[in-house]
């Protein structure tokens, strides 16, 4: 039994990290502020003599260390995501994601947490047109929210080298999946559609829909997340990995599996028209992940592929929804 903090571990991704230490035998402490994360995600814990809720917020030095006090592990997900939230609030953004970020780091270092993996970002990889990609070439970033996760990394690096926390970065690339919030100015694209499908409205494709995107199922983040943190293995440690499939899906193909999902609940579903808008700001038009580094140094192996994961999603919102 390991004492692990998940910062975030109310969120979409932090909650399914909870849920599954939990499950697994571990003691859970989750640092949570709630601005995008939601206590019905975790309330099913509130008993459960393993898991521990600190209500804090990372910008506060001293509430990340009262989280960290006699931990193991940190799995650091809190952060405020999206391109166009941080193009609209770049401020805010940094914030939480930098300053809250080398927070953590500090804390983590001070009351020697053996391990701190945390969640990057595909979109470290900017402007770089190479496909797919591997983690060592990388672009210019193309928005306030890219620099943020790139400076994690940066941050990361350093204190392994100066202090000798041992960091892993997991890149997350279109990560989807139950409890992902459809609600909000921000949602994720998947959650999103389907809600708007489900509703028989018209969801709105930015572009010509030719964009395409490793979407990742959650199943396959957890499993990065578990293989960071037990790897005994020191050439795996203190750099950062693609969090994919090795696989991409255009946004029109993304919508015929939503369409043909959904439509076996309601087959009306199948009719609905989609509407196309321009392009968004700060989006690259293609995503690809080498998932090689992860499959070698850590033993990875993806559980889900897209329509796997998809029709999953789909029968979990059907479900919670409705």
């Amino acid at each position: 039994m390991s004492k692990i903090l998940i910062t975030g571990g109310a969120g979409f991704i932090g909650s399914n990290l909870t849920e599954h230490f939990l499950i697994s035998g571990h003691q859970v402490v989750v640092l949570d502020n709630f601005s995008t994360g939601h206590r019905n995600n975790i309330s099913q814990h509130f008993n459960n003599p393993n898991f521990t809720l600190i209500e804090g917020d990372i910008r506060y030095m001293s509430d990340c260390k009262i989280a960290v006090e006699g931990m193991d592990y940190v799995l650091h997900q809190a952060a405020l995501g999206s391109v166009p939230r941080s193009i609209k609030d770049p401020q805010t953004s940094n914030d939480v994601n930098v300053t809250g970020f080398l927070n953590m780091l500090v804390a983590a270092r001070d009351a020697g947490v053996k391990r701190f993996i945390y969640a990057a970002s595909s979109s470290t990889y900017g402007d770089s047109e190479s496909l797919p990609k591997v983690e060592d070439i990388i672009g210019k970033p193309l928005s306030p929210y890219a620099i943020t996760k790139y400076v994690n990394e940066l941050y990361a690096d350093i204190f392994s080298k100066t202090y000798g926390i041992e960091t892993i970065g997991l890149r997350y690339f279109n990560v989807f999946g139950r409890r992902q919030d459809p609600n909000g100015a921000y949602a994720a694209v998947i959650p999103l559609f389907v809600k708007k499908f489900m509703n028989h409205e018209s969801p709105v494709i930015n572009g010509a829909g030719d964009f395409s995107r490793d979407f990742t199922y959650i199943d396959n983040v957890i499993q990065m997340n578990e293989l960071a943190l037990t790897t005994t293995n020191p050439k795996a440690v203190n750099t950062v990995y693609n969090t994919a499939v090795g696989d991409r899906t255009t946004l029109n193909q993304l919508v015929g599996y939503l369409k043909e999902f959904l439509s076996e609940y309601d087959d009306s579903i199948s009719n609905v028209e989609i509407v196309y808008g321009p392009n968004r700001q700060g989006d690259i038009p293609h995503s690809l992940a080498s998932v090689d580094k992860a499959r070698t140094l850590l033993g990875y192996e993806p559980s889900h592929v897209i329509r796997e994961g998809l029709k999953e999603s789909v029968k979990w919102y059907w479900e919670n929804l409705k």
